[in-house]
């Protein structure tokens, strides 16, 4: 199989994230949440949170505004605009040369998104934590309710896009000439249940891969070396510039994206709208069942 290989890690582990801190000044980040109750992950983190890890919702801080349902409707979690998210970066003290590490509490899918956006605007130096923060406790750290002391920063100036989309219409015309994978869960992919959405099913197409299987038993990601041969039997021909990847609302999708960074597979590309979007448009196609 043809890839774009990358050999830097996006994961660090626990264990070396706590013996960097104090020697290295490092923006932490925490994006934990829950898409059933949308307060959960901000709740949780005043409960408890890495020592200086901010807060960043989903909502409010990681998509742009959405419109309703109708002409122009772009999903459930749309992109912001470059410009926003730049100012959201220099808010929480975020520059070129700033180290980055993110992380949740649901296995990685948020912090993935959070990574991936960082990426977007061009910011390179910046890790999702291996594990979250089940695996920061493993290693014997605590954590704390204290203040997060913060020294907001100009927006994060204009960088190149590193991280390719594509948008619904450029997806419609590429079907079958892509390798389009889809995060959500089989039950969801499949349609028979759709808890979220107003239409069960997927883009005609897709091949289902469910972002908890970059997992291993621990809650980590599984070994690079696993990791690509999955991916290279999920691709096949396809090189990883050619390969689509999208979810419910364009959030999970960023985890697979991420997995395959770790696989050593660079170019993927994701398309934001996803299933929100796809299925709200009655003269999209939809396909059921595995």
């Amino acid at each position: 199989m043809k890839h774009t290989t990358s050999t830097a890690n996006p994961l660090v582990a626990a264990a070396s994230l706590r013996a960097a801190l104090g020697r290295s000044a490092v923006v932490l980040l925490d994006a934990s949440f829950d898409l059933a109750d949308p307060a959960a992950g901000e709740r949780a983190w005043a409960q408890g949170h890495l020592p200086g890890a901010q807060y960043v919702h989903l909502e409010r801080d990681l998509s742009g505004a959405k419109l309703v349902h109708g002409p122009g409707f772009s999903g459930r979690h749309p992109l912001p605009s470059r410009a926003a998210f730049a100012a959201t970066a220099g808010r929480y003290g975020i520059g070129p040369k700033q180290l980055v590490v993110v992380m949740d509490r649901q296995g990685g899918p948020y912090a993935a998104r959070l990574w991936w956006m960082l990426r977007w605007l061009g910011h390179s130096r910046v890790w999702v934590l291996d594990g979250g923060i089940d695996a920061w406790l493993a290693t014997g750290a605590t954590l704390t309710t204290g203040p997060v002391r913060v020294k907001p920063l100009p927006p994060y100036p204009p960088r190149r896009r590193s991280m390719p989309t594509v948008s619904a219409d450029e997806l419609q015309r590429a079907i079958g000439r892509v390798r389009l994978v889809d995060a959500r869960a089989p039950e969801r992919f499949r349609g028979d249940i759709e808890p979220l959405d107003t239409v069960a099913g997927h883009i005609p197409g897709s091949l289902n891969r469910p972002f908890k299987s970059n997992l291993a038993a621990d809650g980590c990601f599984k070994a690079r070396e696993q990791l690509e041969r999955e991916f290279a039997e999920l691709l096949g021909s396809h090189p990883a510039d050619a390969t689509v990847h999208q979810c419910g609302s364009g959030v999970t999708a960023c985890h697979n994206l991420l997995a395959m960074e770790v696989a050593g597979l660079a170019g993927g590309r994701l398309y934001p709208g996803s299933w929100s979007e796809w299925s709200a448009d009655p003269a999209r196609p939809v396909a059921r069942g595995g």
